[in-house]
């Protein structure tokens, strides 16, 4: 099967290219220093970034440590995910013979009740026993769900014994959670004997997208100055902003203030690299936002000008929750398209403990290339990186598939170790 390759803007692949060709070049000093990161800090259980590639720079926009989205990798990653599940396992609970995958309390949305049922298949070809438990209050008994694929995932209602968690007898010996706790942390796992990993503090009732780019930033400076490039080919600028209120319109002057100042430190960037396009800022709700809470802003009057419908429409995030803090984050261009339409695309990267396992395009037919692509109407397509993305060519041209894949492989293992930092700082 050939899978599809996006094309780049090639006149704006200048700085990208030097960026690609200096990571071949610098493959072994990379993989060395990665090395001694995970040494001092291990990496989370499992993790996905979404990445931009603007051809002037590549970057991480957003990364999540409860990763759905499985049954969009192409089966050709399954061993490379079957070996770093084992690996993981290894590490954070060596004697696991059972798991329990803590899932999202959404059952109506079947492709991701397929995501689930595809991980529990990793595990089980790993050979560790695992199933499905759910925290919904209204699950009383299991349920059976028929997938498009064929396939059934059967959830089960989550019980506690003592200082165990449990799906009536079957008593696990990792809890792996899927579930991200935008609604807080469920008092039926806390405490427990039982290994649980991504911890508890790790949901987004705890953490804040601004302080996971405040390592990623560290990170990035670090790396940069390992390889010897400037950290905003890899980075976006970004910026916090507290106690907003936006059907209120409280703190709305604040925030356009800062929108300004971010634009303008953008602008200064790209007049260093004659990047002639318009800069744009992406303001997001500081924790998960499932696409939701999220709006493109090119001028800070778009900010003071905004109508009753968009402040509604900014001032909620998943499970209903009130947006209080937002992210300003330096909006990176996507000029990946794929297909006979041009679709716009962006990669997201897989990774299990510190490998990368696959990963897949985000391609929205009806959005630009400067707008969220996680949206109704996307589609995905797989990367075509089941070898390629651990093993580059340095034969070949810096933009190759191969070597593109690479570099996608290394942004996305910076943003993992600036999460396994942020967690362990939790």
């Amino acid at each position: 099967m050939t899978l599809a390759v996006p094309n780049l803007t090639t006149a704006l692949q200048g700085p990208l290219l030097h960026l690609e060709a200096h990571l071949l070049d610098n493959q072994m000093k990379v993989e060395a220093w990665l090395r001694e990161q995970w040494l001092e800090t291990p990496a989370p259980f499992y993790a996905s970034v979404d990445l931009r590639n603007a051809g002037f720079k590549l970057a991480p926009v957003d990364t999540n440590l409860f990763s759905a989205g499985f049954n969009n990798l192409s089966p050709s990653f399954m061993p490379l995910c079957v070996q770093a599940v084992q690996s993981a396992v290894e590490r954070v609970c060596p004697k696991a013979k059972k798991v329990l995958i803590v899932a999202e309390n959404h059952t109506r949305n079947l492709f991701y009740l397929e995501s689930l049922e595809v991980l529990r298949g990793i595990f089980e070809q790993a050979g560790i026993e695992a199933r499905i438990g759910s925290l919904r209050d209204d699950l009383t008994e299991a349920l059976s769900v028929e997938l498009p694929s064929g396939k059934r995932c059967l959830l089960e209602p989550l019980t506690r014994v003592d200082d165990r968690v449990a799906l009536g007898d079957y008593s696990p010996c990792l809890v792996l959670l899927n579930n991200d706790l935008s609604g807080g942390r469920p008092a039926i796992l806390e405490n427990l004997e039982q290994q649980v990993t991504p911890p508890l503090s790790a949901g987004w009732s705890n953490r804040k997208k601004s302080d996971h780019f405040e390592h990623y930033q560290t990170v990035a400076a670090k790396f940069a100055e390992q390889v010897g490039i400037d950290p905003w080919l890899v980075s976006p600028l970004s910026l916090q902003c507290g106690e907003v209120n936006f059907k209120e319109r409280l703190g709305i002057e604040c925030l356009s203030g800062n929108v300004a100042d971010l634009l303008g430190q953008i602008q200064a960037k790209y007049d260093q690299y004659g990047i002639e396009k318009e800069p744009f800022v992406v303001v997001k709700s500081d924790t998960g936002t499932y696409g939701m809470g999220i709006m493109m802003v090119k001028s800070a009057e778009e900010i003071e000008n905004l109508n009753r419908k968009q402040r509604n429409k900014m001032s909620s995030s998943k499970e209903g929750l009130e947006v209080e803090n937002v992210l300003i984050q330096e909006g990176v261009y996507t000029f990946e398209t794929i297909g006979d339409d041009n679709a716009v695309a962006e990669p997201v990267v897989y990774m299990i403990d510190h490998f990368v396992v696959g990963g897949f395009y985000r391609v929205h037919t009806g959005r630009d290339e400067n707008e969220n692509l996680n949206a109704p109407g996307m589609h995905f397509e797989p990367l075509a990186f089941a070898q390629s993305c651990n093993t580059p060519d340095k034969q070949g041209a810096p933009d190759d598939g191969p070597n593109r894949f690479y570099a996608y492989g290394v942004i996305a293992r910076l943003a993992l170790l600036a999460a396994a930092r942020e967690i362990a700082e939790l």
